[in-house]
């Protein structure tokens, strides 16, 4: 597909479209990583809460395309080993999230590999733009997974605003389609990042199960809570929330936090004996943008049409000035 978006970020990476892989935590191995990247965008490999084995083994499966890895930056700060490991990849960037990244950050430019850091709150971005990271993700409440509470609407312009216009930014959160490319760009940003499309995607590593389970599911069935990471003995900070989709198991919990955090054996235990694509039970995690979902596609094929519907969208806008 020939380039009709031309932006920082491209240039800065040197790629054909503005859109990047989030390096969702066992979904984006190197098989889908290296999907993006071929398809012109920038893949990304899921390292998340660290398990080198795992890591070897994305590296692996993305062969010789341009890849990046992503860290959830809390837990890799428990591992510098792991870090090492990722770094010694020489990875097309390291993107690093949920806590203060700034020595990481030092440590993956002394080795000349460019830095994404991905926020929530234009704090965070000052922050972030202080320690000289290369590219900002701004990261509304929209979003799958983890993060917190501002919409991206006013986030992305917001940090547009704190970062300077020089700044490399991306917007993440709500992002499925041409659509939201076009407006994250009219917002200030240099492109996009995307985690749910790209779950639903061919090369996405997960089952058939959780693939359908997308398809299936709405934004307004997704919830915002902490019932999924006591459920998994995961000792996120109390200021970020995951969001999945609702099921029984959340509808249990979800308006009483504190009873599950005093029963979290017992939450535990049940979630582990679950079968794995018992969606009933086990958390299915997305972002709002699953309305924006019909079907499981290629990576290349949702790169392409995204891209092209917003250049079109782009191309037309003069349209709307008479």
């Amino acid at each position: 597909m020939t380039p009709r978006l031309k932006t920082r970020f491209t240039e800065f990476f040197d790629v054909d479209h503005p859109v990047m892989l989030a390096p969702m935590d066992k979904v984006a191995g190197g098989a889908l990583a290296a999907a993006v990247t071929r398809a012109g965008g920038l893949g990304l490999i899921g390292g998340g809460y660290g398990d080198a084995g795992w890591v070897e083994q994305a590296f692996r499966d993305a062969g010789n395309e341009r890849v990046g890895i992503g860290f959830i930056t809390w837990s890799v700060q428990k591992n510098q080993d792991l870090l090492e490991q990722a770094l010694d990849h020489n990875p097309a960037a390291l993107m690093v999230s949920f806590g203060d990244a700034e020595e990481i950050v030092k440590n993956a430019k002394a080795r000349d590999i460019p830095t994404i850091w991905q926020v929530q709150t234009v704090v965070q971005a000052e922050q972030a733009v202080g320690a000289g990271v290369d590219v900002l993700v701004a990261q509304g409440q929209e979003a799958g997974g983890h993060g917190m509470d501002r919409g991206l609407m006013a986030l992305l312009p917001a940090v547009r605003d704190a970062a300077g216009p020089d700044q490399i930014i991306l917007g993440a959160g709500g992002i499925a389609d041409g659509r939201g490319l076009a407006a994250a760009l009219m917002l200030g940003a240099d492109g996009v990042m995307m985690g749910t499309r790209f779950w639903a995607s061919a090369e996405a590593d997960g089952t058939d199960a959780a693939k359908a389970g997308l398809v299936a599911a709405t934004g307004d069935g997704t919830v915002r809570s902490k019932v999924f990471d006591i459920a998994r003995g995961l000792d996120w900070p109390w200021h970020y929330t995951g969001r999945s989709v609702r099921n029984a198991f959340a509808d249990k919990w979800v308006n009483d936090i504190h009873d599950m955090k005093a029963r979290a054996g017992e939450a535990q235990e049940a979630y582990d004996a679950s079968d794995p694509d018992d969606l009933s039970v086990r958390a299915l995690i997305a972002g709002e943008a699953v309305d924006l979902i019909s079907r499981v596609e290629s990576a290349a094929d949702i790169v392409r049409r995204i891209v092209q519907d917003a250049a079109d969208l782009l191309e037309r806008a003069p349209h709307h000035l008479r």
